[in-house]
C-alpha cells in the first residue's frame, strides 16, 4: 500500500469557505494543499472530482454501550459506524456498567478504545458515583482520563448536588455536559405530550421537563462561572433559555440532534424507530431549533446515537427503549434536507458538526497543512437510499430508514489511513 495519498479536486470545506483544490497526504499528515499537485508513481491517487472533502467530523454524543451491553454496540463496531459516517472523533456517555466513576474503570475503557477503535473516542466521566445523582465524582481526580463529565440519560435532580458539581467545574476547569429532564414532570410519559399523544392515547412528555430544568441549571452555570453544555435540546423553550445567558455572559453550550431538526411529532409513527428521550416536539419546536442553529445559539449538532437490539425496538412507541442510531445518517439526511434546500450553507453545516465540537471541547484537528489527515469524502452529486440493514453499527433503528438521500460517505482517513471506504466504490 502507497504511504503517501493525493487527492484530486475535491470540493473542500475550508474555515475560510470551499475552494476545489488537490490534497497530498504523507506520514500521516496534510503536507499540501494546492490547485494542481502533480502525481508521482508513489502516490496512490483518489479521483475526487465533484466530491465534498472535509475534515473528520466530530460527534460529542454517541452511546458505544461497552462495557456492560455490549450486545447492542462494543467499542468496535461503534468506530467503525462512525468511520462509515465521516467521524473521525466521538465522545462516548458514560452510562455503562461499570459506571466510569473511578480513574480504575476510566483506565480499562481507554486500554479497550486503544485496541480496538479505528477513531478518535474520548470517554466521558459520569457526574455522580454510579450515576445515582447523589454523590459527586472527585473532577480532579477522573479530568486526565475524561474529556468532560455526564450523567447522560438521566438529569442531576438536586440543585444543590448540581451547584458542588458545578463549583468543582469551575475550579477543575471541566465541562458539565448535562441531560436536562425534572423526573417530578416525566408522569411516566414516553413521547411529546402533543397532539399525536392525545390522538393515539400515549402518555406524554412535556417540554416543561426539561426546559425547567435548563432553566435551574444555566442560573447555576452563571452563579458558578463553570463550562456548562446542554445536550439534546428539544424545545423552543430551551433554545430561547439558552440564548437569554449566553447573551448574560454564562459560559454555556448546547447541542441539538438531526432528528429534532428534520422531524416533529406529526411524522410519528408506532414503531420504535421514532422513540428516544427527549422526543420529537412540535413543529413550531423544530422551527426555534433551526433559527438556533442560523443564529449561533445552537453550537453543535450531535447524534446521540444510541443503539439497541432489533427485538428491543420491535416494541412500539410504549414499550421500546428510548434511543435511536444516527452516526451513518446524519451527514446525508442533514446535507439533503438543510444544505439541499438552501436552508444551511455547507459551511455552515461543518461548522457545527466539525468545527464547533472540536473548539469547545478542545478536540485538536482542522482543515490546513501540518495537521493529522483526519479527512471524510462525500458523494454529494448521486442520490442513494438508506438501508439500515446495511449499517456497521449493531443498531438498525432509525427514523430516516427509506429516506432518498445525498451525500454518502465515500471514503474516511484517520492519520492518513482509509479507516473506511464505501464497497461500492472505487479509488
Amino acid at each position: 500500500m502507497k504511504k503517501r495519498k493525493l487527492i484530486k479536486q475535491a470540493t473542500l470545506v475550508l474555515t475560510q469557505g470551499s475552494c476545489v483544490a488537490d490534497v497530498l497526504v504523507e506520514n500521516g499528515f496534510v503536507s499540501e494543499i494546492d490547485s494542481h499537485i502533480e502525481e508521482s508513481s508513489d502516490c496512490q491517487v483518489v479521483t475526487a472530482k465533484g466530491k465534498l472533502l472535509t475534515y473528520g467530523l466530530c460527534d460529542l454524543h454517541v452511546h458505544f454501550r461497552e462495557p456492560g451491553q455490549e450486545h447492542k454496540e462494543t467499542i468496535r463496531t461503534g468506530s467503525l459506524a462512525a468511520a462509515a459516517g465521516g467521524y473521525t472523533a466521538v465522545c462516548t456517555m458514560p452510562n455503562l456498567s461499570p459506571a466510569p466513576d473511578s480513574i480504575e474503570i476510566l483506565d480499562t475503557q481507554r486500554q479497550r478504545i486503544h485496541r480496538d477503535s479505528v477513531v478518535d473516542i474520548f470517554p466521558y466521566a459520569t457526574l455522580t458515583m454510579g450515576r445515582s445523582g447523589s454523590v459527586p465524582v472527585s473532577m480532579a481526580a477522573l479530568k486526565r482520563a475524561a474529556i468532560a463529565f455526564s450523567d447522560d440519560g438521566s438529569g442531576v435532580q438536586s440543585a444543590e448536588v448540581m451547584r458542588q458539581l458545578m463549583r468543582q467545574a469551575a475550579t477543575e476547569d471541566c465541562i458539565i455536559a448535562a441531560h436536562c429532564e425534572d423526573n417530578t414532570l416525566l408522569h411516566g410519559g414516553y413521547i411529546h405530550d402533543g397532539l399525536y399523544a392525545q390522538k393515539y392515547n400515549h402518555t406524554g412528555i412535556c417540554s416543561e421537563s426539561e426546559w425547567k430544568q435548563l432553566e435551574r441549571d444555566l442560573q447555576l452555570a452563571l452563579e458558578t462561572g463553570c463550562r456548562y453544555h446542554a445536550c439534546h435540546l428539544s424545545t423552543k423553550e430551551s433554545i430561547s433559555l439558552m440564548r437569554q445567558y449566553k447573551k448574560l455572559g454564562a459560559r454555556v453550550t448546547c447541542e441539538t440532534a438531526p432528528h429534532y431538526l428534520l422531524l416533529c411529532d406529526e411524522d410519528l409513527q408506532e414503531d420504535g424507530r421514532f422513540k428516544m428521550n427527549p422526543p420529537l416536539r412540535t413543529a413550531y419546536d423544530r422551527v426555534a431549533i433551526l433559527e438556533g442553529i442560523w443564529d449561533g445559539t445552537i453550537d453543535v449538532i450531535a447524534t446521540d446515537h444510541a443503539p439497541h437490539t432489533p427485538e428491543e425496538k420491535s416494541k412500539g412507541l410504549k414499550n421500546s427503549p428510548f434511543g435511536i442510531v444516527g452516526l451513518e445518517t446524519a451527514f446525508p439526511v442533514l446535507y439533503t434536507h438543510l444544505v439541499g434546500t438552501n436552508i444551511l450553507t455547507t459551511e455552515k453545516l461543518i461548522e457545527c458538526m466539525c468545527q464547533k465540537p472540536r473548539e469547545i471541547f478542545g478536540i485538536p484537528g482542522h482543515f490546513a497543512v501540518g495537521q493529522p489527515a483526519d479527512l471524510a469524502l462525500f458523494d454529494v452529486e448521486n442520490d442513494f437510499q438508506i438501508n439500515s440493514q446495511n449499517f456497521l453499527s449493531k443498531g438498525k433503528s432509525t427514523p430516516f430508514d427509506g429516506w432518498t438521500v445525498k451525500g454518502k460517505c465515500l471514503l474516511t482517513m484517520k492519520n492518513g489511513e482509509i479507516v473506511y471506504q464505501d464497497k461500492n466504490w472505487r479509488i
